[in-house]
């Protein structure tokens, strides 16, 4: 006998019901958080941890200063697995828990590790890990390395960089300004996305971006004529 069919409002109503999050308590995912201290890592569960507490940040949670420092030394541990999934996770959460500059001296060797691992993604984001926590201070000692990273030769590395250094622009408006050369060669990189992000950038400074914007477009037409 065939069953009858949900109306949406049923389906939604189900959808909740079934909710891996729902009925999450802070305290109880805290308490999971302990395997990231495990000696045997287990990829898969560290990262339904990250997810439960990713889930509680977006919802407005609060964590206590003590609870947050716990939970960021204990994410730090998990830069020693290889799983390329638990990295990804590792990265948002350092992200979202925002560490204070004392927390972020602990975390910089492992990023810049990944900033010139051989693994792109890895370089890609913890070049968006970086310079989101970072403060001027350490931005100054990473800047050749983004400013490499700007002209790199894989998209997804350079836009990395170039969106970084939109953000940046609000707190070292100075130091962004220095990456003017590598950011007039991104925008004659052939990837488009690198284009528009190094153009996005150029926008910000205008200092540097009238020069940089018309030779780009006296030189796109110079393609179009020669078609």
């Amino acid at each position: 006998m065939a069953q009858p069919l949900l109306k949406k409002d049923d389906d939604r109503d189900d959808e909740a019901e079934y909710s891996p999050f729902l009925g999450i308590e802070k305290g109880a995912v805290l308490q999971e958080a302990r395997v990231f201290n495990d000696p045997q890592l287990d990829p898969r569960r560290c990262s339904q941890v990250i997810t439960k507490l990713l889930y509680l940040l977006n919802q407005g949670e609060t964590f206590t200063k003590i609870e947050a420092t716990e939970v960021f030394f204990a994410v730090t541990k998990l830069f020693q697995s290889r799983d390329v999934g638990l990295r990804r996770m590792v990265y948002l959460m350092i992200k979202e828990l925002s560490p204070s500059s004392d927390e972020v001296i602990i975390v910089t060797s492992s990023l810049m590790k990944d900033m010139n691992s051989k693994t792109d993604m890895y370089r890609a984001n913890a070049i968006r890990v970086l310079c989101r926590i970072t403060d001027g201070a350490l931005l100054t000692q990473i800047e050749r390395y983004l400013k490499q990273a700007i002209v790199d030769k894989n998209p997804v590395v350079a836009s990395a960089a170039l969106v970084s250094g939109i953000h940046l622009l609000q707190t070292n408006t100075e130091i962004v300004k220095r990456w003017s050369n590598e950011v007039q060669e991104a925008v004659q990189s052939r990837a488009a996305l690198v284009q528009f992000h190094a153009l996005a950038l150029l926008h910000q400074v205008p200092q540097i971006c009238s020069f940089i914007c018309a030779d780009f477009i006296v030189h796109n037409l110079e393609c179009i004529l020669r078609l």
